[in-house]
């Protein structure tokens, strides 16, 4: 994969995931009038009309990713996403940080769950869906963890700010998120063996490839921002890469 240096922003690069699941975010009004338009997130907007656009920042050896919008209507972690990405652009960090604010722009635009009725975090493990892809970049990359990052409302599941994890086959699943659930809040859910609810979520997916991964939830109704629930994700985000010393 390769990543092209974006000279205007700093230390970011980018690459792209796929080239079949563009959108134009800017079209939902629920994301945009929580965006601060700078000239990262204008370009940004900009690129994921394209496709799935991920992004680089840092040159170390632990390589962490990053991942929200694998449902395109759970909107605090995708602008919690960009955030982030601005507010590393132009840090000097003593790792490689990978991330994806939108895994299907499409879906994001159209403020939906699903990419062409398909769910996503269902579909991981399904050859060349756009979640397959991001499973098998994380691969191509040697990623070291992933963190997905989501948005639950009230009366679905799990309806309750949480982190999931899996206590096998790896292990430092269940200890990132033990780790975020002290530092933040929010309330830790675990599973013995990765996989055993459902099938095809890339938590579990990468968990069952030896990539210690976990999924932040954070309470917010679907297609629509609760109050506070976007500073919630970017310190779930925070504290993700806060386990890794970053």
């Amino acid at each position: 994969m390769h990543f092209k240096k974006l000279d205007l922003f700093g230390n970011l690069e980018m690459s792209y995931i796929s080239d079949f699941s563009g959108g134009y975010i800017s079209r939902n009004k629920n994301i945009l009038k929580h965006l601060e338009l700078t000239p990262i997130n204008l370009f940004i907007l900009e690129e994921s009309v394209y496709g799935t656009p991920i992004f680089k920042v840092g040159d170390g050896r632990k390589k962490i990713m990053i991942l929200s919008g694998i449902h395109g209507n759970e909107l605090p972690p995708q602008i919690a996403n960009m955030y982030l990405i601005n507010y590393l652009a132009n840090r000097e960090l003593n790792c490689t940080v990978f991330l994806i604010p939108f895994a299907s722009p499409k879906s994001s635009m159209n403020n939906e769950r699903n990419f062409n009725s398909i769910d996503l975090n269902r579909a991981a493990h399904t050859k060349n869906s756009v979640s397959n892809l991001i499973v098998q970049a994380i691969e191509k990359l040697n990623i070291s963890a992933v963190g997905d990052f989501h948005s639950t409302s009230f009366n679905s599941n799990p309806g309750r700010e949480s982190v999931f994890s899996s206590k096998a086959p790896t292990s430092e699943s269940f200890l990132i998120a033990n780790y975020i659930s002290r530092d933040v809040g929010s309330e830790m859910i675990s599973f013995d063996f990765a996989g055993a609810m459902y099938k095809g979520a890339v938590e579990d997916v990468c968990n069952l490839k030896g990539i210690p991964s976990i999924t932040c939830e954070v309470l917010s109704p679907f297609g629509n921002v609760g109050k506070g629930t976007v500073k919630q994700s970017f310190s779930q985000m925070k504290s993700f890469l806060s386990y890794f010393g970053i």
